[in-house]
């Protein structure tokens, strides 16, 4: 029988070039992270079940992989529900293992906290250009700090991470919960119902204002309700509107981050920005670049999470860049994201040079932190060696003898 070697729908493999621009924007945003002073901290890919699905993951915790339970625990012929037969499941995203993090170390943590998760999640869903069921995220969370200086830093820090990738003339948009409870509530939906309107209304840049209508009234919402949001958020998406919702403490951080952009990117209100999270309470915010449909980035203010697993609520913000568009709008303009270390080939000839001399010499230049070295066996086709190194991302090579190494020689096209 054929195997079949395609990896698994929804999952990709990584060729040298697309690992290598990966690793690069990673470490990139790592370090700008760490260089406003985020520390990295770790969580297993597995989480609890009844953790993943306490409400807090919106439509996320539809998309949960769940993990069955093993041995004497997974009984099939009593199993009377899926929930019956797993107890475990893959993580959706990494804010929700860090509220359990918080909770089991509370004791052991100073606040404010200032943490930087960069790590696979998992989602069930359907996979398509930009979406995949396994991808990297590369998330910052402040914990403890209920002041928008949280926000500020959040925000100040993930754009200086875009901008030290290589983007720019990208747009931050800002809102924040209480305007759209606001809204909903002018509007005419009940209170209960807000959630369920927000998680729709999110939908607005997929499925437009006629999808929104459509999707609200199948729901038996008050058609004078969705009436009236349809109408308003035709003016608040021209921006007719949005001086009489923007808040004291949004403005504070618009004026903020617009001092830190130099020109180089925007930051506007959007009372009709949403984000699908539940666990929202404050402000909100998404960067979209030019035309690209969805955002490569959003968080917000999450204050009440924590409190659930504590009993007691802890103010805590983050802020997700979006890894995986990223890679592929770099991949798709072919932006050229490369390190500045030299990288050295040094080739020997097997037959006649001693290995232990070979990588000997080629440690003398691999101490040195600009420069990445990589030892080669000398092929017959030199020519065409030196081409393929070339469109390998070398940028010099050295040919090696007993008595001592040559001298090395730039690769040019």
């Amino acid at each position: 029988m054929k195997v079949n070697t395609n990896p698994v729908r929804g999952m990709k493999d990584f060729l040298p070039d697309e690992a290598e621009l990966r690793e690069r924007v990673k470490r990139t945003i790592i370090d700008t992270y760490t260089s406003f002073g985020y520390r990295k901290i770790e969580t297993p890919i597995l989480e609890h079940l009844n953790l993943l699905q306490s409400g807090d993951g919106g439509d996320n915790e539809k998309l949960t992989f769940k993990v069955m339970k093993r041995g004497k625990k997974l009984n099939i012929e009593t199993a009377k529900e899926e929930n019956d037969l797993a107890d475990s499941g893959l993580r959706f995203d990494l804010t929700v293992p860090l509220s359990r993090i918080f909770a089991n170390n509370q004791g052991k943590i100073a606040l404010p906290m200032k943490v930087i998760q960069a790590d696979w999640v998992f989602r069930a869903e359907r996979p398509q250009k930009g979406r995949y069921r396994q991808f990297m995220q590369c998330d910052i969370d402040i914990i403890g700090e209920k002041y928008i200086t949280a926000e500020i830093d959040l925000l100040i820090a993930s754009s200086q991470a875009l901008l030290n990738i290589g983007f720019e003339g990208f747009t931050i948009k800002i809102n924040d919960r209480q305007v759209l409870h606001d809204l909903a509530t002018k509007w005419g939906f009940a209170e209960a119902d807000h959630e369920s309107v927000f998680i729709t209304m999110d939908k607005l840049d997929k499925i437009g204002v006629d999808g929104i209508q459509k999707e609200l009234t199948d729901k038996e919402f008050s058609a004078d309700a969705v009436n009236k949001m349809i109408f308003d958020i035709k003016q608040l998406n021209i921006g007719q509107y949005n001086h009489i919702y923007l808040t004291d403490d949004l403005k504070k951080v618009i004026e903020g981050i617009s001092l830190s952009s130099y020109g180089k990117f925007k930051i506007e209100f959007d009372p009709t920005l949403v984000r699908g999270m539940g666990y929202y309470t404050g402000m909100i915010y998404e960067i979209v670049y030019k035309d690209y449909p969805g955002s490569i980035g959003g968080g917000g203010r999450y204050d009440k999470m924590i409190g659930k697993r504590i009993g007691q609520d802890v103010p805590a913000c983050g802020f997700s860049i979006g890894f995986e568009r990223i890679v592929d709008i770099m991949l798709e303009e072919e932006q050229q994201f490369k390190e500045k270390k030299k990288k050295y080939a040094f080739l020997f000839d097997p037959e006649n040079n001693d290995i232990k001399m070979v990588y000997s010499k080629a440690k003398m230049h691999s101490n040195d932190d600009d420069c990445i070295v990589s030892v080669l066996k000398m092929e017959k086709k030199f020519g065409k060696q030196l081409k393929k190194l070339l469109e390998q991302g070398f940028t010099h090579y050295v040919t090696i003898n007993n008595e001592q190494s040559g001298r090395i020689i730039p690769l040019e096209r």
